[in-house]
């Protein structure tokens, strides 16, 4: 009778239920999640390395290439956790569990996935030649930067499944709900095509915004060079008028005297994005956020499986 009753706080019933999760990530192949984060991280990487941090597009696109990663990896790694074990729940919280405790385990497990996932995709990327700046804005060490984003906007990612997981009815629903989530997080984060007027707001909703601007951030964008005005014109310089190739001639002359990268640098600064702005400050919010939404997505977690014993389905 006293070894049940030291089981029903909050705080002792959390292990216990931490250790379901461990044992479900064993036996039950949660484990699958690691090399498919390697699979498709080596792949993003793998076509990234040549100009992410190099340049201010290959920064922008490379970063938003694995904020997709991050987006995908926390999506698939709970969407299913909850409701795949729903009447185990109703019945547990009748005899006793805490939601809180519950959904706390998943949590702290969650986040223990989400950190090997991460882990794996910088190694990943490292090996597949990304060149990390020297430079770092927050802790002193720009993989450290980079990690703490990718991970924040990955643990983003999953409480918000895990959110969806402890709304929906069963699987079916959680994975037929999924892509239009991440659909939304995706375009309209205003990354892919630009936002404006009232629809403008709804780019601060959504995981992809903040991710994508600390990694900017970190990555210092409003200091690189910009090469698609220079690989424009480069293109056409065979483009002739009045029997003539004057742009031929423009690029000729800034190759023959080694201005190409200078033009660059210039043209770079009428590029420069305010939300990309270096500085602690700019990449602490953007953290912060990142931190807020995974802690609003738990807590409706909770206040919605508060009410499973009044769930008729």
């Amino acid at each position: 009778m006293e070894k049940s009753k030291s089981y029903r706080g909050r705080i002792r019933q959390v292990p216990i239920y931490l250790g379901k999760c461990f044992r479900a990530f064993v036996y039950m192949d949660d484990w699958k999640v690691i090399p498919m984060a390697a699979i498709i991280g080596g792949l993003v990487s793998f076509v990234a390395c040549q100009y992410v941090f190099k340049t201010m597009e290959g920064t922008v696109n490379g970063g938003f290439a694995l904020v997709c990663v991050c987006i995908w990896n926390g999506f698939f790694n709970s969407i299913q956790v909850i409701c795949r074990e729903r009447d185990v729940i109703k019945r547990e919280h009748r005899s006793g569990m805490h939601i809180t405790s519950y959904v706390s385990a998943h949590v702290i497990y969650q986040a223990f996935i989400c950190m090997l996932q991460v882990t794996v995709i910088m190694a990943i990327g490292h090996a597949t030649g990304i060149q990390f700046p020297q430079a770092s804005v927050v802790m002193g060490y720009f993989p450290a930067d980079l990690w703490i984003t990718l991970f924040l906007t990955t643990y983003a990612a999953d409480m918000l499944s895990l959110m969806i997981s402890s709304i929906v009815t069963n699987s079916t629903a959680a994975m037929t709900v999924m892509p239009f989530v991440m659909i939304i997080q995706l375009v309209c984060s205003g990354i892919m095509f630009p936002l404006t007027g009232r629809v403008e707001i709804i780019k601060n909703f959504t995981i992809a915004k903040w991710g994508i601007e600390s990694l900017c951030s970190i990555g210092n964008f409003n200091s690189l060079p910009m090469i698609s005005l220079w690989n424009q014109i480069f293109k056409y310089r065979n483009f002739e008028i009045g029997g003539t190739k004057p742009i031929e001639e423009i690029t000729n002359y800034m190759m023959d005297n080694n201005l190409q990268d200078e033009f660059m640098k210039v043209t770079a600064k009428y590029s420069q994005n305010p939300s990309y702005a270096s500085t602690p400050d700019h990449v602490l919010r953007c953290w912060g956020v990142l931190i807020l939404m995974s802690f609003v997505a738990a807590l409706i977690a909770v206040l919605f499986l508060k009410n499973i014993d009044k769930d008729k389905r």
